[in-house]
């Protein structure tokens, strides 16, 4: 029997879901929905646009939009993720800042926890200026909390409190679950009443073409060097199915900035590149729920984060 997505009671609404790179954004997200769609990686900035999924319930349907993380840009494609990140606010009817337990301001010294002044405390107080002319609820997530002894735990809570008027400080670990309830339970506390915007089957509106290409890209962000993936972005060309059988050919396209950077990809007798499809191929087929014959090629071109035409055609532009 389905959900009844019009009876009194029902809430409904988007969240954005914000903070600084490498905070379990993405995590948390796949979590609450139950499954994978956005790519996750211990690499900053894996998130480059806004990612909207669909959690449904007997109380309700929450629209959550993941972002990029805030930080400092320094190219095109870096502005472009953080005005994604900051107009996600204006979009939302509830905020969901997730931030680490070791990254905030300590009060009596102005130093970070970390013990280095002004950062990564200063970036918090960046997002925290911006979040202070949003006029919604805003619930503050501690994320990783099974990292972190509960003594270390109560600091932060403690320094974060006074930093603003916060619906609620909710603890929780995006890696194992401990807390999504308690998360929940307060986001439906906190959104209006509405109808559905989505079937209840929905998961994302976005196109599996998009979430294939994120999930190669995930995977090269996982096994390549560290100054190559920021340069990365990837485009399926095609995405065929072969007759009636369960098997798609996809061909996608891996596009980096250097000449130097495409042989790293491709690695000594395409070792790499076979490794990236290898690793992508099983998350694509549990996607599509089919085999998959995915061949994967790699492109240059030069500079495409700062070329305008470039971002446009890699989707980053409006």
């Amino acid at each position: 029997m389905g959900i009844a997505m019009e009876k009194e009671g029902f809430r409904s609404g988007f969240v954005s879901i914000i903070g600084r790179p490498n905070v379990g954004k993405s995590t948390l997200m796949n979590r609450m929905v139950g499954e994978k769609i956005a790519i996750t990686s211990p690499k900053p900035q894996t998130t480059r646009g806004k990612i909207q999924t669909v959690y449904t319930e007997d109380r309700g349907q929450i629209i959550f939009l993941d972002t990029p993380g805030i930080h400092k840009a320094k190219n095109k494609l870096g502005n472009y993720m953080v005005e994604a990140a900051e107009g996600a606010i204006g979009d939302a009817d509830l905020v969901l800042w997730l931030v680490e337990p070791t990254n905030f301001i300590r009060r009596d010294s102005g130093l970070s926890a970390s013990g280095v002044a002004g950062f990564p405390g200063k970036a918090e107080q960046h997002i925290a200026d911006i979040l202070k002319k949003y006029d919604g609820p805003t619930i503050l997530v501690i994320n990783k909390v099974d990292t972190i002894r509960k003594d270390e735990l109560l600091l932060c809570m403690d320094a974060y409190k006074d930093v603003m008027d916060f619906t609620a400080i909710i603890p929780l670990s995006a890696r194992t679950g401990e807390n999504l309830e308690d998360l929940i339970d307060t986001m439906f506390t906190q959104l209006p009443e509405g109808p559905a915007y989505f079937d209840e089957d929905t998961l994302t509106d976005q196109p599996v073409r998009e979430i294939v290409a994120e999930m190669v890209r995930e995977k090269a962000l996982r096994l390549l060097a560290e100054e190559i993936p920021h340069g990365i972005a990837v485009v399926v060309e095609s995405m065929k199915k072969r007759g009636n059988r369960d098997l798609y050919d996809i061909e996608a396209t891996i596009v980096c900035e250097k000449d130097s950077h495409k042989g790293i990809i491709i690695g000594k007798n395409g070792q790499m590149l076979k490794s990236i499809g290898s690793k992508a191929r099983p998350d694509i087929e549990k996607l599509i729920d089919a085999k998959v014959n995915l061949k994967l090629w790699v492109k240059v071109r030069k500079d495409w984060r700062d070329n305008e035409m470039q971002l446009k055609n890699f989707g980053f532009k409006d």
